[in-house]
């Protein structure tokens, strides 16, 4: 039920996002009846709320706009991670959809250009949209949330302190620490005045102009691509190698693609002070950065810095230590065993903040809904953290599951090791005029055990939904004999992986000629 006023901006806010969602509302117009005031007078008094609108779902009171609509639910990956992520990707995707639409007939004169602030709205309309659902599923789930920061002070007991500095004690049987990471700082003169993370990019308010993106994760390729896809000037500052993690060849070939489409890198740099020029939105930073391989030092001048140099674990001020559960002291992260348990046998852990397992949003889920049904259900299913798949969203993405070929060699032995690959060339990219020799797939078999799949990489269009595909069938033993015996569709990149012929030891010539 919305309370609302007619002419109410934000009551407008509020009854666009229920509709959004396809939940059903009542509204009662203020404005309209004639004793709208006396009404208002009175939720006033039962809600301590003074404004509209004012919002009950099943009879329960909910508040205003801003906390209807306010974010969180949902963590990094809906806030400030995967999903503003991706969108982004997209916006920069339709720019080179626009490019690439006149060699297929569509004519247009006037002038395209990009508006960051059109997209930000959309984008933090939807991220504000799926924090509402959240926020309704808890509470028809019967789910008790509490927005305060949690802390044991002794075993089976936690301190809950809301934004007010209010207390309150709550205690349990068991306890799950989901708490997730935060970006790191650099630790330089200037960083934390100054310098921008990728949770506050998502909802800037102002386009960010020229761009230096330190660091060479996953995350600051990724903004640095969409950066430079929407038509900005951006340099990505590396202090080592990129996609630390990732198989290496395929990390070289996502900076080759992106070096060829506008992006700078600065290698073996590292920033030592940031300054601050000019105020404004962007406003101007003088950048002071020092070479890893000797006495060099260089300066430039960019209107935004965006830190992407890893994440640290929200573990350290939970109060872990006053009841024993014992965490790695450099990174940070809990060693769990294999059903997510800590050393206190009564404190579970899930998500980012595990020793050793993927930093995904996905292992998350997943591992949390088996916890779930082990802890209360009967079920004994443990989460599967072997052939993980994933797809890095920079502007050529790149798709994986299983072993890099490095990890490969490690373990099984090159001699025991057949890697197949190939470039190919996407129909799309025929017409369009785009290089033939770009994209590339590679898979990586162990000799000794039926040549099983143990890797798979492609680095293409689409990446993510071919990946995902393949990785179930990796799940299920996927060996190079089996993919030789499925029919590929034809044309798509997919296909590709069922026509793999080529070995890198026989060394012979993998570009493509054709489609």
């Amino acid at each position: 039920m919305i309370f609302s006023k007619s002419y109410c901006p934000h009551s407008t806010r509020v009854k666009e996002l229920f509709s959004s969602l396809g939940v059903g509302y009542n509204i009662l117009e203020l404005d309209q009846i004639d004793d709208g005031a006396t009404v208002q007078e009175v939720l006033s008094e039962i809600t301590n709320q003074r404004t509209v609108p004012n919002i009950f779902v099943n009879k329960v009171h909910m508040g205003g706009c801003d906390r209807t609509l306010q974010h969180g639910l949902g963590g990094t990956c809906v806030n400030v991670g995967c999903i503003p992520k991706k969108l982004m990707h997209q916006a920069a995707l339709l720019g080179q959809a626009l490019h690439d639409s006149r060699k297929f007939g569509w004519e247009y004169n006037q002038q395209v250009k990009h508006n960051w602030e059109t997209m930000i709205e959309a984008i933090q309309n939807y991220i504000g949209s799926l924090n509402w659902g959240y926020r309704l599923s808890l509470r028809e789930n019967a789910v008790t949330y509490v927005n305060s920061y949690g802390e044991f002070v002794e075993h089976h007991k936690i301190k809950a302190t809301n934004r007010k500095g209010q207390e309150t004690y709550y205690t349990a049987a068991k306890f799950v620490i989901a708490t997730g990471e935060r970006p790191r700082y650099l630790g330089s003169q200037g960083d934390k005045e100054y310098c921008i993370t990728s949770d506050d990019l998502f909802s800037l308010p102002y386009c960010p102009g020229k761009t230096l993106v330190v660091g060479a994760s996953y995350v600051a390729l990724e903004c640095a691509g969409f950066l430079a896809g929407i038509g900005l000037d951006v340099t990505v500052m590396v202090r080592s190698i990129l996609l630390r993690g990732f198989d290496q060849e395929m990390a070289e070939k996502v900076g080759s693609y992106m070096k060829q489409h506008g992006v700078k890198f600065l290698r073996k740099f590292v920033p030592v002070m940031i300054q601050q020029l000019e105020k404004g939105s962007p406003g101007k930073l003088k950048v002071v950065a020092k070479s890893t391989e000797g006495p060099e030092t260089i300066e430039e001048i960019y209107n935004t810095v965006l830190l992407a140099i890893g994440r640290d674990s929200c573990t350290r001020k939970i109060g872990l230590e006053k009841i024993g559960v014992k965490i790695n002291e450099k990174s940070g992260k809990i060693p769990v065993n294999d059903v997510e348990q800590t050393n206190v046998p009564y404190v579970y852990a899930i998500g980012d903040i595990l020793e050793g397992k993927p930093e995904l949003t996905p292992v998350a889920i997943q591992a949390g809904k088996l916890l779930a049904r082990r802890l209360f259900g009967g079920r004994l299913e443990k989460c599967d953290y072997i052939n993980v798949p994933t797809t890095v969203f920079t502007p050529l993405e790149y798709g994986c599951c299983g072993l890099s070929e490095e990890k490969a060699i490690e373990v099984y032995k090159k001699e025991n090791l057949e890697v197949y690959h190939t470039l190919f060339w996407p129909l799309e990219w025929t017409v369009a005029g785009r290089d033939n020799n770009t994209c590339y797939a590679k898979i990586i078999c162990n000799r000794l055990d039926n040549d099983r799949v143990i890797g798979l990489h492609i680095l293409g269009p689409n990446a993510g939904e071919v990946t995902q595909g393949f990785a179930a069938a990796m799940k299920c033993g996927l060996t190079k004999q089996l993919l030789d015996g499925t029919i590929g569709i034809h044309p798509t990149c997919g296909e590709i992986f069922t026509t793999l012929e080529i070995t890198k030891s026989s060394g012979l010539d993998i570009t493509q000629k054709g489609c």
